[in-house]
Order: structure tokens, then C-alpha cells, then sequence
């Protein structure tokens, strides 16, 4: 059975008897830049998140920026984040003029290490951006309460959580304030590129406010150098529509999930994602780990099912950061999953037989001498 890693063109084809009107009510208004769909849509994920305010914004890597800036990141600081993350973490850092100063993550959950952040803060530490690589929010309490000890402002890169929640509280909602994209292959996808901020900081929301719109109070009056960071109202309108069905396609996702982790639970040589009793995973990704990836991925392409890798080179390895310092090894437990992870296909529309079939490929080949067994021991819960 072929099975895709992931299925954009279904997700949309559900719900185009409600998107189509809505896209032709922005073209009809001809609110193309911000405007009423997009203040709509921030109005609904505002109190999606749990927050005061949200800000939509052109992309997830916009988000984060705009955040830093507001906090007056600039050069001369450093903020701490993770490797094992998608570029644009950190690239939203560079691009305040700050330096990023990566921290190791966790061996089971993935996200950054509590227990190693306070050792990497100093006097130009201005913040923290824990990631909630996967869907899974970070380790938020004992992180807070670091930052709260040093004065720093955190951010939550949220940019694959939507919908994920800690203790009860959802993804975005735990720090300062919480950055989202909204690319079309995320569980809340746009028809292109968009991000959110969301936050309760009124002093936060009104610089972000400005800032995304060439630092204007009102048209041609400039208090502040901004840039062109609005959102587009066709994405407003599209986000608005989606977002109303994302608590159902979230809960088919950890449906899919919980059926992957029954079904590789006897599979020695596969750790499944360990999840605290505390987390509401949103499984943007479901990432598994094997010693020997290339023959998994291999033999599961051999059987027509798609998978995908992520992140195979971290952040602090890149060549474009190579001028940090850091070298292989500085980040054991980031680099060695950065050789293990494989992505399962995970969307809310896959079938029960496709999940199965899945899951017998992955069963099959673990058994083979050609796959291995990781170092790490499996995650206990």
C-alpha cells in the first residue's frame, strides 16, 4: 500500500466548501493587506491560545523576529535556544543582531534541557526560545522559573504546536509570548506563507503591531523603523475557516499516533516519541529512532511509504553558523538524533489501514540485522 509522508491537497479538499466563499469575500472587499479577515482570524486564535492578543504576521520566522525586536534583542546579546530546531530559530536571532547560544535537548522529549540552561546564561543573555519541536511543548516550568531568576524574556517557539497544550494550558500561551507558522504543511496551514504572535503583554502587542507595518502609527507616520510583515487577508480568511476544525484533526492525529505507539511498542530497536502525563502532543511530526536510518528509510520507500527527516544537520553545524565555534560534539544528545529520527507519515486524513500498513513496514524491517538498534535506551513515560 502506498502511503505519502503527507497529503496537503486532501487536508484542503475537505473543507473547500468553506473556503472557496471565504476567499471570495476577500476578493470581493478587496482587503488583500491585513485588513478585517485578518484582525478576524486574530480575534479567534487569540482565544484559540488563551491570550489577549494575536498578531498575524507573514511568517513564523517573522514571528520570532518581530518578538526579539520588540524586546529590544539586538547586537551585543545572546539568546539561547536549541540546535535541534528548523533553521529560522535561529535565524530570526541573527537577524535581530544577536548571537544564538545553543543549549542540549532532552534524550526523551527532544525539546531543550532545563537542567542545562542556566549554565549557558550570561550578563548578555537577553532571552530564551524553547522550541516545541514536533508538537510537544517544552519542559515550560522549570525554564520559566530560570528566566524569571535572571530577568530574560522567553519565547515560545510554537511554530509546530498548534493546538498543543501544557497543564492544561495550550502552546503560545506559557511565555512572554508565543510565535507560529503557518506554512500549508503545518496542522494549521495557510495557502502560503503567514505567522502569528500571540501574547498579554499590551506593550509587546502594540510594538509588534507597529513594527509589522513599516513602523507606522498611521498611514505615511513613522515612529519607529518596522518592515512589511503584515499578513494577507486571503490568509486570514483561509486560517479562520481552518481553524475551526483543528481541534478535530488534532485529536485524528494523536488517534494515528496512539495506533503507531501500540503497534511499535514490541519493536526493540524503534523508540517511539516519549510523552509526559502533563502534555497534550499535537503531532505536527511523529518521529521515530533507529541506528541504521538509511536502510529503514530505504526499505519503507521500497514499500511505497514516504517518510521524511528532521533535522539531518543541526543548527549548530551548519556552515552558515560556523563561526559560533561549535564543532561535532558540542551537543551530543542533538547531533545523535539528528542521525536517528525519521518522520512517520503523520496527517489527520490517513486511514487506519494506511497507519497499519505503516507501522508492519516498520515492524518488518526492524527485525533485520540491517536496522539495528539505537544507543539511547528507550524512553520510559
Amino acid at each position: 500500500m502506498k502511503v505519502p509522508f503527507l497529503d496537503i491537497r486532501i487536508q484542503n479538499e475537505d473543507l473547500q466548501m468553506e473556503i472557496m466563499p471565504a476567499i471570495e469575500q476577500v476578493i470581493q472587499s478587496g482587503a488583500f493587506a491585513g485588513g478585517s479577515f485578518v484582525e478576524q482570524f486574530e480575534k479567534d486564535f487569540a482565544d484559540y491560545c488563551g491570550t489577549s492578543h494575536a498578531l498575524g504576521v507573514s511568517s513564523g520566522t517573522d514571528a520570532l523576529w518581530l518578538t526579539l525586536v520588540a524586546r529590544d534583542v539586538g547586537p551585543g546579546d545572546e539568546v539561547i535556544t536549541v540546535p535541534s530546531t528548523f533553521m529560522a530559530t535561529a535565524e530570526a536571532i541573527s537577524k535581530s543582531g544577536a548571537r544564538p547560544v545553543f543549549v542540549d535537548i532532552d534524550e526523551r522529549t527532544y525539546n531543550m534541557d532545563p537542567e542545562q540552561l542556566e549554565k549557558a546564561i550570561t550578563k548578555r543573555t537577553k532571552a530564551i526560545i524553547p522550541v516545541h519541536l514536533c508538537g510537544q511543548p517544552a519542559d515550560m516550568d522549570p525554564i520559566l522559573a530560570i528566566a524569571a531568576k535572571h530577568g530574560i524574556t522567553v519565547v515560545e517557539d510554537a511554530c509546530q504546536a498548534h493546538g498543543a497544550e501544557y497543564k492544561g494550558r495550550k502552546a503560545g500561551s506559557l511565555a512572554d509570548a508565543g510565535c507560529f507558522s503557518f506554512y500549508p504543511g503545518k496542522n494549521l496551514g495557510a495557502f502560503g506563507e503567514a505567522g502569528a504572535v500571540v501574547t498579554n503583554d499590551e506593550d509587546m502587542f502594540e510594538k509588534i503591531r507597529i513594527l509589522r507595518d513599516h513602523g507606522q502609527i498611521r498611514k505615511y507616520h513613522h515612529v519607529m523603523i518596522g518592515w512589511n510583515c503584515r499578513m494577507d487577508g486571503i490568509q486570514g480568511a483561509v486560517l479562520r475557516v481552518k481553524l475551526r476544525h483543528l481541534e478535530e484533526r488534532n485529536q485524528r492525529r494523536r488517534l494515528w499516533a496512539a495506533h503507531y505507539d501500540r503497534m511499535l511498542a514490541h519493536c526493540d530497536a524503534v523508540i517511539t516519541p516519549s510523552v509526559p502525563p502533563w502534555i497534550q502532543h499535537a503531532y505536527h511530526l511523529y518521529v521515530i529512532r533507529v541506528a541504521n536510518r538509511d536502510a529503514m528509510i530505504r526499505g519503507l520507500s521500497e514499500r511505497g511509504i514516504g517518510t521524511g527527516i528532521h533535522y539531518p544537520v543541526p543548527v549548530h553545524l551548519q556552515e552558515a553558523y560556523r563561526g559560533l565555534g561549535y564543532c561535532k560534539g558540542s551537543f551530543p544528545c542533538a547531533e545523535k538524533c539528528a542521525e536517528e529520527f525519521i518522520s512517520l507519515p503523520m496527517f489527520a486524513e490517513l486511514t487506519a489501514a494506511q497507519v497499519h500498513a505503516v507501522a508492519d513496514a516498520v515492524s518488518e524491517l526492524a527485525d533485520s540485522t540491517t536496522v539495528g538498534k539505537s544507543n539511547y535506551p528507550v524512553a520510559v513515560n
